[in-house]
């Protein structure tokens, strides 16, 4: 989902862009990492490769891990052997999301679930193998190229008339295509290290929902509940709006317009 909009604005950029399929490369695989990158021998890499099962990775902890965070080190490394700087998206999902205020960069890490804890895992693997990294933490990723949250409103409604989404959890929902554009952007600049990047402004899952549906001009209508009422597997941060520190932070526009673009865009993708 957002590999395929990182090979388009980077393009776009000018970049020359070399992109690896899962099939054609494991990132858990250190000895076919390293030989891909010296064969193209980049001058960055932006590893888009993620498990992204959230409560997948309760069962499958040993499997999340190799993913997210072995994965990702290999990356790297291999990146800082090809003397590439490497940009790692990361996740919200590595607060426990107690503080009412939001997130910035440097704020106490504390991660809920396996997924978050591997994800963690994946940053401090990435900034120990190559000095030269980004880590790009964001949030509710939406995107045309894979499932997300506001594909799966829109396919409930076609056959409900109703829909139950919690209102207790707050974030930044973020448009893969913005993302992209920002993740795009760093590779003219040499500010290493940890990044905020996601939606602008914040919202529930609730009034995402909610917004959703009037954008799409939905009849549809969603009833509130609370996390622990859906007993979901993993637990998740409760507020994890990501805010940013640096003097020149790279801002998205705010959640609502990267819906927007996702509508239309989705609206565009013949269907079969």
């Amino acid at each position: 989902m957002l590999g395929s909009d990182v090979m388009r604005v980077g393009e776009e950029a000018g970049h020359e862009m070399t992109g690896f399929a899962r099939s054609e490369l494991d990132i858990g695989d250190v000895t076919a990492v390293g030989e891909a990158l010296a064969e193209v021998g980049p001058g960055a890499v932006i590893n888009c490769a993620a498990w992204t099962d959230v409560d997948g990775a309760e069962d499958h902890p040993d499997e999340a891990l190799a993913v997210n965070g072995a994965g990702a080190g290999n990356v790297a490394a291999a990146a800082a052997r090809v003397q590439a700087m490497v940009i790692h998206p990361s996740s919200d999902y590595v607060f426990d999301g107690s503080r009412a205020e939001g997130y910035v960069e440097s704020d106490a890490v504390g991660p809920l679930s396996s997924y978050g804890r591997s994800k963690l895992e994946g940053e401090r693997q990435v900034a120990a193998a190559n000095e030269h990294h980004f880590i790009v933490r964001s949030s509710w990723l939406f995107g045309i190229a894979g499932r997300n949250f506001v594909d799966t409103m829109l396919r409930l409604s076609e056959d409900m008339e109703q829909v139950v989404v919690v209102r207790d959890q707050i974030g930044c929902p973020t448009y893969t295509g913005h993302l992209a554009e920002g993740l795009v952007r760093l590779l003219d600049g040499e500010f290493y290290g940890i990044h905020h990047m996601a939606g602008g402004g914040r919202c529930s899952w609730y009034e995402f929902a909610v917004e959703i549906f009037r954008q799409a001009g939905s009849s549809c209508q969603v009833m509130s509940s609370t996390s622990d009422m859906l007993d979901r597997k993993a637990p998740r941060p409760p507020f994890s709006v990501l805010l940013s520190e640096r003097e020149h932070p790279i801002e998205l526009p705010p959640w609502e317009e990267g819906l927007a673009a996702y509508l239309k865009e989705r609206s565009e993708v013949p269907t079969s």
